[in-house]
């Protein structure tokens, strides 16, 4: 029997430290010895932090960064090899495991507040997953980006559809099909990250991109980023139609009505959140 992903999260503050600069709450990954490896723990306090975040009015962005030389190396295979001696060779584990972080996963993209991976180095697998699943990502120069489970007969099947969600079909399908690395520039060139950096100054840059995001109307952040993914999804004329209404709704907002007020005015607004 697997335990609740709450009980987990309760006792794992360890992998997962918070610290907040200001309205930008900052997650980072705390198991450099293991290459940020996504163990159950690691997953579960992930997917708490979100969810407190989302839930927090004081927060405007969340930033998910990493100790260590490695962003992510994906899955923690140690516990996943641990679970083949289970009666079931391991089935009702790998259920439970998949679908906790196909959860937390989704709870990124539904996260209300806009999300921002801060790559310092190697985000393999479930990590690349990650980064792909954030809103933005900021990756230093010499940062390198796989999804490598072929290499170890395991098909990268969950972080395929973050990131084909991301880059193009010929692109994803060389980085499942073979394998192999790519880097910074390769990775910002194909759409799976924004920019990349020097590594020196990959804090700074992620967190200036944080404050200038945290600048605007919360309410109107989340209303975009919830439109965004769902439009995403759907047929031309359909993303117009909810588009549409999304926009009469949005124009109704106290908000939309300040900012077009100090446009005309030239004026900075002053925002409400509402």
């Amino acid at each position: 029997m697997t335990p609740s992903i709450a009980a987990i999260a309760d006792a794992a503050s360890e992998v997962l430290l918070a610290e907040r600069q200001g309205d930008i709450l900052r997650l980072t990954m705390n198991r450099p010895a293991q290459r940020n490896a996504l163990s159950e723990a690691l997953i579960a306090a992930l997917h708490k932090g979100i969810d407190e975040a989302g839930a927090d009015p004081s927060v405007r962005v969340v930033i998910i960064a990493a100790q260590g030389s490695a962003f992510s190396a994906g899955h923690d295979l140690k516990e996943i090899a641990a679970r083949r001696a289970d009666a079931d060779r391991g089935r009702g584990y790998f259920e439970w495991l998949m679908t906790t972080c196909s959860a937390f996963m989704q709870a990124v993209v539904s996260c209300p507040k806009p999300v921002i991976a801060e790559v310092q180095g190697q985000a393999s697998a479930a990590g690349c997953q990650l980064v792909a699943s954030c809103d933005l990502a900021v990756a230093a120069d010499t940062a390198r980006f796989a999804v490598p489970g072929i290499d170890i007969g395991l098909f990268c099947s969950t972080p395929m559809v973050a990131l084909s969600r991301n880059v193009g079909r010929k692109a994803a399908m060389e980085m499942l099909l073979t394998g192999q690395a790519i880097d910074a520039h390769e990775a910002v060139r194909l759409g799976l990250v924004n920019r990349a950096v020097a590594a020196a100054t990959l804090e700074r840059e992620t967190l200036a991109l944080a404050e200038r995001i945290a600048s605007k109307s919360a309410a109107v952040l989340k209303t975009g980023k919830r439109a965004f993914y769902a439009q995403a999804e759907m047929g031309l004329a359909e993303a117009y139609d909810y588009c549409s209404r999304v926009m009469v709704e949005n124009l109704l907002y106290r908000d939309a009505e300040e900012g077009i007020g100090a446009f005309i005015e030239k004026r900075r607004p002053q925002w409400e959140d509402r």
